[in-house]
């Protein structure tokens, strides 16, 4: 197989690996239909695939109950010093890490197929792409990373050409002894998975896991926590955030790149259906955004991924029809329920529960039984070019230029609705302060509050604190030509514990007031936490809500504002000599404002 690869670097790691982990066979990936059905065929023939008669070429898995979602306690950021991994991170020292995980690799690809995925982060050949190479003894992994990836022999070409790579080394954990029967969903025991990530030498070692972001090494571990160090190493962004494109009435674009924690509706915001007459929104990526500074000296931005790894749960017409539409088929679900009529379903999908469903453990399941038919963690993987709202230059390799951030976060009461950033520095302190309050979908208390700065507390692949300076220095080189930065809070609730505001499309109305922000068309109203909307300049046309809960939206309550310092005191002093001094400064001018 080595013939067909050229480059040096490679070959030699490959042959490494091979000896490590003594795999039967070795597969060397082009990314072509074929190859995806034959690997689809594969994993039919294990009955690891369920064929879904409802939905063309689309399959539904089950995982191990024991491996079913991102195990942020087993990743690790390993440095050659704890202190430049940060207080965020799990850390252990490089030479340990790696003489723990050879004695797992060793022998453990025995009785599988090794298979060689190169891959591109990015168009292929964009000069903000990263080339990566999977080596993984999961077929499922191979799919998966064909829709999220590029997968392509070009990649191979690139290398040949002298392009350097990400090695990813990925394994199951589960060596098959001579006749040994395989499982449905083979993974290593939770003591045994590592998710580790050497940013010192741009290399990921994975092992135990077969699912999502533990396993398809392109995404949190390539696209965020490596590329994150790569990027302040090179003066770039690497970023977990959406973006999209708004088009206002007469034809002009923005462009908006916005982080928000897990369970604050990223994917809905990204496929927004705008609610407000001639104003247009189409979808670049939905969860992770790379930017560099281009000739014109703006921030232009790519979206790495070419799929979706959505969260199945919650997704319906009502809240995200454009995702809907993407997933009727070429579709790999994870841990959705199964219908007697051969569909996948899921809690929130529509308000009719099927009288019998098969769960996602494979048992039968009734409206009395208990626990959910679907994971909570369920998901669909979907190609990006089949949402119907996916922008036309969503592969553009220059990127397109951000006009707009957003922060924002799932908090009931204090934040409005939207305010916007004094300057650069007063919104990176937002970015640097953002919070939300804890869901099933993230860790800790439901209810508890929860700082994730620039929602990259479980993804950032260096010290924060370094992490929060290098954003000052982005706005530094930026300069004029800096976007602005705004902040959101959908989730306000009455004193009843009703929402006051609508939500899903009706937040097109706040992106525009953005973008007439931008555009200087419409003044802002000062306070001590920033700029806020004058009440006539939110379009509520066609939308029926009182101006009480428009106020209470806008409210900025003093006394609710300076409770919220001690914690974020506490939360800056986690960061010690390396928090920057811009963010101390920010905070008492902050204090200041607050009286």
């Amino acid at each position: 197989m080595n013939s067909a690869v050229k480059n040096e670097k490679l070959n030699n790691w490959i042959k490494e690996v091979a000896e490590m982990c003594q795999p039967d066979d070795i597969y060397l990936c082009s990314g072509t239909k074929e190859e995806y059905d034959l690997m689809m065929a594969k994993l039919l023939a294990s009955g690891s695939a369920i064929p879904l008669k409802k939905r063309p070429n689309s399959f539904l898995f089950r995982s191990d109950p024991s491996d079913v979602a991102r195990v942020e306690d087993r990743t690790y950021i390993s440095t050659s010093s704890k202190d430049e991994a940060g207080p965020t991170n799990n850390w252990v020292a490089p030479a340990e890490l790696k003489n723990t995980m050879k004695g797992l690799y060793k022998g453990c690809m025995k009785g599988r197929t090794m298979y060689v995925i190169p891959f591109s982060m990015g168009p292929i050949g964009s000069p903000i792409s990263k080339i990566g190479v999977e080596i993984s003894d999961s077929p499922y992994v191979v799919c998966n990373m064909h829709t999220m990836t590029r997968v392509s022999s070009k990649v191979l070409e690139l290398l040949d050409a002298g392009e350097d790579f990400i090695p990813c080394l990925h394994s199951i954990g589960a060596p098959l002894a001579k006749g040994q029967k395989d499982v449905q969903w083979p993974c290593a025991p939770i003591e045994n998975k590592y998710i580790s990530h050497f940013p010192e030498e741009n290399l990921i070692w994975s092992y135990g896991s077969g699912y999502g972001g533990n396993a398809l090494l392109g995404k949190k571990c390539l696209a965020l926590r490596i590329a994150s160090a790569m990027a302040k190493r090179e003066g770039w962004l690497a970023e977990h955030m959406l973006i999209l494109r708004l088009t206002n009435p007469e034809g002009k674009q923005y462009h908006i790149a916005a982080a928000f924690p897990s369970a604050c509706g990223k994917t809905n915001l990204a496929m927004m259906q705008p609610s407000i007459k001639g104003w247009k929104c189409e979808c670049i990526g939905d969860d992770i955004a790379w930017m560099k500074i281009g000739t014109d000296g703006r921030l232009h931005a790519i979206n790495p991924e070419s799929g979706f790894f959505g969260v199945a749960p919650g997704t319906s017409y009502d809240t995200n029809p454009m995702a809907m539409d993407t997933i009727k088929e070429n579709i790999i679900f994870t841990n959705c329920a199964l219908t007697d009529d051969g569909d996948v379903w899921w809690e929130g999908i529509n308000d009719a529960v099927p009288s019998h469903l098969i769960d996602w453990k494979g048992h039968d399941w009734t409206p009395d039984s208990q626990g959910d038919a679907a994971h909570p963690n369920a998901r669909f993987t979907a190609p990006a070019a089949q949402c119907p709202v996916i922008c036309k230059d969503w592969e553009n390799p220059k990127g397109v230029p951000i006009d707009i951030f957003i922060f924002g976060g799932r908090r009931s009461s204090v934040v409005p609705l939207v305010y916007e950033a004094y300057s650069w520095d007063h919104g990176v302190f937002l970015g640097a302060t953002a919070a939300s309050e804890t869901t099933f979908a993230n860790i800790g208390a439901v209810g508890h509050l929860r700082r994730d700065p620039f929602a990259m507390k479980p993804f950032c692949g260096y010290n924060m604190g370094d992490y929060f300076q290098h954003w000052f220095n982005m706005g530094e080189k930026l300069g004029s030509k800096a976007p602005r930065i705004f902040y959101v809070n959908w989730f306000r609730k009455n004193q009843d514990g009703k929402y006051l505001w609508p939500g899903f499309s009706d937040n097109s109305r706040v992106l525009k007031w953005m973008c007439e922000r931008v555009d200087n068309k419409v003044n802002a109203e000062k306070s001590p936490i920033g700029l806020l909307p004058k009440e006539a300049d939110i379009d509520l046309a066609g939308l029926n809500i009182s101006s009480e809960n428009m106020k209470e939206l806008m409210e900025v309550s003093l006394k609710e504002w300076k409770a919220e310092i001690p914690d974020i005191e506490n939360h800056f002093a986690t960061f010690g000599k390396r928090l920057p001094e811009s963010l101390k400064k920010q905070l008492k001018e902050l204090a200041a404002r607050l009286g």
